[in-house]
């Protein structure tokens, strides 16, 4: 088999176990999954949308697991899809029922995420990969101080986010760089923290919604 999909240092052959790290720490989207459920089975009036984040979220870790075991085209696919979608999906309704944005402005912003994640996925070789996420960084930290300006409930949660984003796409960017010196690679870091960045995205949406439902 040679044409399995060679990505980051972990792998050196196409073997199904060749990723252990990479594939174990998938386990964070689970675990996230899970808090994000505890954090919403708490609260009241808990709109449905929030069960398409824990959705998304699960098939992340599946999606990713499949990818880091396989290492083919399908499961590739399978891996970048529930990213792309949680992430709009967070866009979608943190901006229309937190910032309350209208649907020209939202589907405009959406527009250019889009377009902007698509042209920086042209430039793989630049910081191992990374740059594709460069949009859905800047997006957050722009929610992020969003958040913190207008004093919602618990204010530093998206730029406690964003920082664990930005570490995140360190431990992603270095991959392979420190690879000749540490065999395992530093991918399965960047799980680590993406399991914790979707629990606080979720979680700022979750209880400022929440917020605003109760005070109507």
């Amino acid at each position: 088999m040679n044409d399995y999909i060679d990505l980051y240092c972990e792998r050196t052959t196409a073997g199904l176990w060749d990723e252990p790290l990479n594939a174990a720490s998938n386990f964070s989207f689970l675990i996230a999954a899970w808090a994000i459920w505890q954090l919403a089975r708490q609260q009241q009036k808990i709109p449905r949308s929030i069960w398409i984040l824990i959705s998304l979220a699960i098939s992340i870790g599946v999606g990713s697991t499949l990818f880091h075991t396989f290492a083919t085209r399908w499961a590739n696919l399978l891996d970048v899809i529930p990213i792309l979608l949680f992430q709009l999906w967070f866009l979608w309704l943190y901006s229309r029922q937190v910032v309350r944005m209208k649907y020209g402005y939202l589907g405009a912003l959406i527009v250019v995420f889009l377009f902007a994640s698509n042209f920086s996925k042209q430039f793989p070789n630049i910081l191992n990969g990374s740059l594709s996420y460069a949009p859905a960084f800047l997006i957050l930290l722009g929610l992020g101080i969003y958040h913190y300006q207008q004093r919602k409930r618990e204010p530093l949660v998206l730029l406690a986010a964003s920082g664990i984003f930005l570490l995140a796409l360190s431990f992603r960017t270095l991959d392979g760089v420190i690879c000749p010196y540490f065999a395992t690679g530093t991918h399965f870091l960047w799980h680590l923290c993406n399991g914790l960045l979707l629990y606080l995205s979720a979680r700022a949406s979750i209880l400022n919604w929440t917020a605003k439902a109760n005070v109507s």
